[in-house]
């Protein structure tokens, strides 16, 4: 692809017009408009728990909450066997010690649980066991929850709400076609595990991406009604104003089918600065640094002036760390970027946490310290 290139005066208007966006008025400082915890980022990729420096990062830059994968094939990899919960006790641990809550993605079927095995993208085959390993999970970090027990030293924030898969309308993540069919048949079996163990939980549709209305309709024909309490999407799109265009267009369906008064969350967005890059295969949203940073403040701003309107029960960014590889347009949508195991901040870091900070009605302290209206 080509560079992506400005005529220098626009360059100039466009920093002005970022300026612009990010302004801060004194008196609405120490206001929070939105609830806590609603604003977060994906920790995947190069990130582990025990990169101490990154989650610090994330706590002054204004992230409230992480949305994390909990992979059922690591966790119970044999029919039977104890469910080795040490990787997802980690990245609660890591995210509770901080003050943040955690949403976790359970996702990727053993292959003993798997239509075909070894295919990290093939549907559950066995919904008893479904229900089980989500009971098991809601067991271990819900509310009665035996983390909790054995981990006194940690800050009890019980998890409440559970996404079941991630894009399961997307064949790279579910690869049964038509998908609806048996994702509800996953969807119900898990909301049955989640709610024996916490009648209060929400469960949370697995974000729907691309032509995230129509997907939403397919699950309602295939049955989804009443197996959820809030439906997820990703609406990767080249313009802001699409981001809200797609939350409307899903809200219309959930009032055609009686759920209209149910949230809708927001569990990816980004643009990746991959614009002029190496990239092989490029989606058509990739952006220079300067556009990411102005999309992501006009997305956040917007998605929080219609929060309430729309019930958006929040919002996550994709991702926090990537590694910048060259392949996927995604290796550049990271807050933080891995070049060659050298780690950096992308200017939309600066930028989230400006937004952020306004948001969740911060000052700062010290640094990165941030005090915050509740």
């Amino acid at each position: 692809m080509t560079p992506y290139t400005r005529r220098p005066m626009l360059r100039i208007l466009s920093a002005a017009l970022l300026a612009l966006l990010l302004a801060v008025p004194a008196a609405e400082a120490a206001k929070r408009a939105v609830p806590q915890g609603w604003l977060g980022v994906t920790a995947d990729g190069p990130l582990s728990p025990a990169d101490v420096a990154e989650w610090d990062l994330m706590t002054g830059a204004g992230v409230e909450t992480v949305r994390v994968a909990f992979s059922w094939r690591a966790i119970q990899p044999a029919p039977g066997g104890p469910l080795d919960f040490s990787s997802s006790d980690a990245l609660v641990a890591a995210a509770v010690t901080r003050g943040m809550g955690v949403l976790p993605v359970v996702e990727f079927a053993p292959d003993w649980a798997a239509v075909r095995p070894g295919d990290l993208a093939a549907p559950p085959s066995d919904l008893a066991a479904v229900q089980a390993f989500l009971t098991a999970v809601v067991q271990r970090y819900g509310p009665a929850g035996s983390l909790w027990a054995e981990r006194p030293d940690l800050p009890r924030r019980p998890i409440r709400v559970w996404q079941v898969w991630n894009e399961p309308n997307h064949t790279g993540f579910w690869n049964a076609t038509p998908y609806a069919p048996s994702y509800v048949a996953t969807l119900r079996a898990a909301a049955a595990g989640i709610r024996a163990a916490d009648a209060a939980a929400t469960v949370l549709l697995g974000g729907l991406t691309n032509t995230s209305w129509i997907a939403l309709r397919q699950l309602y024909d295939a049955g989804a009604h009443g197996a959820f309490d809030a439906v997820a999407l990703h609406p990767y799109t080249r313009r802001p104003k699409d981001v809200v265009r797609l939350v409307r267009l899903s809200r219309g369906v959930m009032r055609k089918h009686g759920d209209g008064g149910l949230p809708i969350w927001i569990t990816e967005l980004s643009w990746p600065a991959a614009k002029g890059k190496p990239v092989p295969r490029p989606i058509g949203i990739e952006v220079n640094e300067r556009g990411q940073q102005w999309r992501l403040a006009v997305a956040l701003r917007q998605l929080a002036r219609i929060r309430v309107r729309q019930r958006i029960g929040g919002v996550f960014w994709y991702t926090w760390l990537s590694t910048e590889a060259g392949a996927n347009p995604f290796d550049w949508a990271g807050l933080r970027r891995d070049r060659a195991g050298t780690r950096s901040s992308a200017p939309a870091l600066g930028t989230f946490r400006h937004v952020a900070r306004r948001l969740e009605g911060c000052a700062k302290v010290r640094g990165d310290a941030r005090r915050c209206a509740k």
